[in-house]
């Protein structure tokens, strides 16, 4: 992510711009207010934006530092004003991780010395072999600071700086995902995320190769009444972050979501339902996701029949498929109840 694209996509009211999960930023202004015997003679600002980035397979986020806009107006102590910038990670879990900090941070610099230098980074890298469960699992807070003092004889009113938002980065060493070995180096083996509910997109237009999928997942995300099984209250997830989708690897369970599908496929459309291979029982919540068709059998506080069956022709079921294991690749996608994603349809 380059400043320009943190810049517009952060606008004049966002305290983060989520380009990707390998790629966000945030941003903050900073003013003071410079008085002398109690009264304001002047002003002084500056922002700060910090991007994060990852590189493909990485373990370590590189966080670019950007000091830009300074002004001031009237009198001002303000091009000596000493301005500390420091990121600590005050927790992580599991708790007592390590990590390698490297990069060029400028520690203690004086608003014209930023104002020269502009940018700096950090890089945070943390090892495997430190995280939890079989996904070597490790989630942490990275949380950038700024304070500034004003030089003697001077005073300022107001707060003296203040912490920016970042996203929690996350490592994982999974043996389903990407650089699992390290490419024969274990130390290096898995990647770094950052941690946000990512949005699988499905065109419902026509000519899309996934169209058949998409039509399914708006009826029942739009009109759940009208989808087999019936069920009065079916109200399908994935169509918000307090209700995500998640991800499941186990293949049992997978196969136990499809046959509960196929299931209710005979059983509304008849045996013969794909018409001598030209359809296919298309299910959603995915059969590779826990809130699958066959979630209730698993678990004794889900609702059960809340999901959609539908024969739709083979080949666009197929690309549905293809596409969403393209998007649990490319978004590191964890098993489990610890990362979740959501579904749009776009039409």
């Amino acid at each position: 992510m380059t400043y320009d694209e943190c810049v517009k996509g952060l606008g004049s009211d966002k305290k983060f711009y989520v380009k990707s999960r390998f790629a966000v930023c945030n941003g903050a202004s900073f003013l003071q207010t410079w008085t002398r015997n109690g009264q304001p003679v002047g002003t002084s600002m500056f922002n700060v934006r910090a991007v994060g980035t990852i590189a493909q397979n990485s373990r370590t986020i590189t966080f670019q530092y950007y000091f830009t806009d300074f002004t001031t107006a009237g009198t001002t102590g303000a091009p000596a004003m000493p301005i500390t910038t420091k990121a600590d990670i005050p927790q992580s879990w599991p708790s007592g991780a390590r990590y390698t900090r490297g990069g060029t941070m400028p520690g203690t610099k004086t608003f014209t010395q930023l104002k020269a230098q502009r940018t700096f980074k950090e890089t945070v890298t943390a090892k495997p072999g430190q995280g939890s469960g079989s996904a070597d699992l490790l989630f942490a807070v990275y949380e950038p600071a700024i304070s500034y003092t004003p030089p003697a004889p001077w005073k300022l009113s107001g707060a003296l700086g203040g912490k920016l938002f970042m996203l929690a980065p996350r490592w994982d060493a999974a043996s389903y995902l990407a650089n699992s070995t390290g490419g024969g180096t274990p130390a290096k083996k898995g990647a770094a995320t950052f941690s946000y509910v990512p949005t699988l997109t499905y065109s419902a237009k026509a000519g899309a190769a996934e169209r058949g999928v998409a039509q399914h997942i708006s009826t029942a995300f739009t009109v759940p009444q009208d989808t087999k099984p019936y069920m009065s209250a079916k109200k399908v997830p994935g169509q918000s972050a307090k209700d995500p989708l998640h991800r499941l690897v186990n293949m049992t369970r997978k196969d136990d979501n499809r046959k509960a599908a196929v299931k209710q496929c005979k059983r509304y459309w008849g045996a013969k339902y794909t018409q001598g291979g030209k359809l296919e029982c298309d299910e959603y919540p995915f059969a590779t996701t826990y809130e699958g068709a066959a979630e209730a059998d698993h678990d004794s506080e889900a609702k059960k029949f809340n999901f959609s069956v539908k024969p739709i022709p083979a080949a666009e079921n197929l690309a549905g498929g293809n596409i969403l294991r393209s998007f649990y690749a490319k978004n590191r996608i964890i098993d489990g109840m610890d990362d979740g994603f959501l579904v749009k349809i776009r039409s």
